[in-house]
């Protein structure tokens, strides 16, 4: 009797929990009518129930074993949210692994990622991924704790969005990898294997999303149920016009001076804080504290692009930022489809811009403040140099606050699922491994973890990480750019093909034959390895820092597509060498080398002309000078 009671409430705590995981799941999200380039606003509006994937596990609250020290996985960034809306990180899937650029997305819960049996899918950035050629591979089979397949074999989800883009497919198990700064080995992990994709997620670059929510198909919640990393994970984009950042799974030792604040997972499936007050310029708004409280709270999600206020605190906002902007004059947007709110005026130097754009502060339930700069609630005009636009709209649907990555720029946001608290610390995110004193060298390889057989994947050692060189100063000249590139087909087989490998390079890099040189081709163990260098084109002294930069990420990101006869590459190493500071002698050499060649011709023009007039005088006029002009010799450009 007492096993047949126990057994029931065990039934009814696992109903009760799948009931109340999908009670949340609907949340109206502000359509996307504002801002140019379009708001990605991806999740926070899941599927119904009825089509929502299946739930694998209860979870465990991990109480003790928290305090336990974990590897974490330290990833980058790509990507920025002027450009695409977004911010992605890649992630490995398979033995042997295949390479996926995915949005990272606080709003959702499911990974997932092209498959190769897709029958309505876009062009993204990487191949699809192919469950056949994967020797770990697994589909979920189907069970009364999921949708199935029509042949009620597999395990299937479907996700729909706010901006109305949908995706569905199978569910699959497979070994994920992390990239070579993770200190966390590769993880039997569930994901999502697209058959089907509108929308946005069709027309997008970015091959799919990774789930970093909260439910039990998220990444974070598969990994924490296994242990092997805390129930934290922190985000950190780029600044303005940077882009770029960095991502960790797993416990990071807050810095000292971050601020927290309190989220509730019980009230709202997303990620809320408790935001009481917004400041201008010093100044509070006169709002009610609880416009900024509807059902969800204020809501943070990685995956929206802008900010959404309810009507009278976007009002409020606006008139607040129109009056301390009052130097500045009111243009047009770069969209004539939206009424964006866009001053010109302000200059091109983004660390400038606190000069003429107000502070912003952000003060939560416990008193503590987030301040704001510009860059957190603007975006840069497309077509008016120096003009910025407000990138803070109104929620027009729903009264939820909700604020996009445009709001956490330059800031390190710790999301402590383990302590329920969200924390805050301004920073700069193309250096936050510096600014933490964590190295940036790959950590040892861990262990392989058990029931798996696979190698742990990689990335490029070395990635472009504008941190190296000041983006903002586009005076920045680069006199060649150096380049190690690693091949796994040996350097015997590749031999008879450096031609054609350098032309192939040359066509990639959309650069001139003459610019590539190789320097050294040698063996490296199976493989080759090749160093190269790349100089601007003839007549010219440098490169740009932006198309220095743009060779840079597309080696290092795999963006280069090269026959099977060259197998695959790794970037090793680059170094984009700025000129060296030259001589009066050799900045003017050129000039000197005409003036000097110039003077020669013309003596010798004139000792030309003395003999044939000294001839001329002895035969014809004897002591008698010759009255003749002669004509400029014309010297040919060089």
């Amino acid at each position: 009797m007492a096993a047949a009671l126990a057994q029931l409430i065990s039934v009814v705590s696992l109903f009760l929990s799948l009931v109340s995981a999908d009670s949340t799941n609907v949340l109206l999200l502000p359509s996307q009518n504002h801002g140019s380039p379009p708001a990605m606003i991806l999740p926070l509006l899941h599927s119904s129930p009825d089509s929502s994937t299946s739930h694998f596990y209860h979870r465990r609250q991990l109480h003790g074993s928290q305090s336990q020290p974990h590897p974490n996985a330290r990833m980058r960034l790509h990507d920025d949210l002027l450009r695409n809306g977004y911010y992605t990180t890649r992630l490995w899937i398979g033995t042997p692994p295949q390479r996926f650029a995915l949005i990272v997305d606080t709003g959702s819960t499911v990974t997932y990622v092209p498959c190769s049996t897709c029958k309505h899918c876009g062009r993204h950035q990487d191949p699809n991924f192919r469950p056949e050629d994967s020797e770990t591979y697994q589909p979920v089979k189907c069970t009364w704790q999921c949708n199935c397949d029509s042949k009620g074999k597999q395990c299937t989800y479907e996700r729909r969005y706010a901006e109305m883009s949908t995706t569905s497919g199978v569910l699959g198990e497979d070994v994920i990898s992390f990239g070579n700064l993770s200190e966390l080995s590769p993880q039997r992990a569930i994901f999502g294997c697209e058959n089907d994709e509108t929308g946005d997620l069709y027309s997008q670059r970015a091959d799919g999303i990774m789930g970093l929510g909260r439910g039990d198909l998220s990444i974070m919640d598969q990994l924490v149920e296994k242990k092997v990393i805390s129930d934290s994970f922190s985000l950190c984009y780029g600044g303005m016009g940077v882009g770029g950042g960095a991502m960790v799974l797993g416990g990071l030792s807050p810095p000292a001076d971050m601020i927290f604040t309190h989220s509730d997972p019980v009230r709202s499936p997303y990620y809320n804080i408790n935001l009481k007050e917004i400041h201008v310029a010093g100044k509070r708004l006169h709002l009610n504290p609880k416009v900024f409280d509807g059902k969800h709270g204020t809501v943070l999600d990685s995956g929206t692009t802008y900010a959404y206020l309810p009507e009278s605190a976007f009002l409020a906002f606006k008139h607040a930022i129109m009056k301390g902007t009052h130097s500045l004059k009111q243009i047009n947007g770069p969209d004539p489809r939206y009424e964006d709110i866009c001053f010109s005026g302000a200059g091109i130097d983004v660390s400038e811009l606190s000069k003429s754009f107000p502070v912003v502060d952000m003060v939560f339930e416990n008193g503590h403040k987030l301040s704001l700069s510009p860059e957190n609630y603007l975006f840069q005009h497309s077509k008016v140099r120096g003009a910025y636009c407000l990138g803070v709209f109104p929620n027009d649907k729903d009264p939820t606050t909700l604020l996009g990555g445009i709001v956490v720029r330059n800031t390190l946001v710790m999301y402590d699922r383990e302590h329920t608290r969200i924390g805050f610390w301004k920073t700069n995110c193309t250096d936050l491994w510096g600014r933490l004193h964590i190295s940036d060298a790959s950590p040892t390889l861990p262990p392989k973890s058990k029931g798996t057989n696979s190698t742990k994947a990689f990335e490029p050692s070395v990635s472009p990480s504008p941190s190296q060189y000041n983006l903002q100063k586009v005076e920045l000249q680069i006199a060649q750019i150096v380049i190690v590139i690693s091949f796994n087909v040996s350097y015997m087989d590749m031999k008879p093909y450096i031609t054609e490998l350098t032309g192939l390079i040359t066509h990639e890099l959309d650069v001139n034959t003459s610019q590539v040189h190789l320097m050294n081709f040698s063996s490296l163990g199976n493989g080759s390895l090749s160093k190269w260098v790349i100089t601007p084109r003839p007549y010219a002294d440098f490169f740009s820092n932006a198309t220095a930069m743009s060779m840079i990420a597309r080696l290092s990101e795999h963006h280069m597509q090269l026959p099977d006869t060259f197998g695959s590459y790794k970037l090793l190493d680059w170094n984009a060498e700025p000129p060296a500071k030259r001589t009066w002698w050799q900045q003017y050499y050129l000039v000197v080398a005409l003036a000097v060649l110039l003077t020669l011709l013309l003596g010798m023009s004139a000792l030309g002309i003395f003999f044939i007039w000294k001839n001329r005088q002895h035969a014809e006029h004897p002591y008698k000078p010759v009255d003749v002009a002669v004509q400029e010799q014309e010297l040919q450009t060089l």
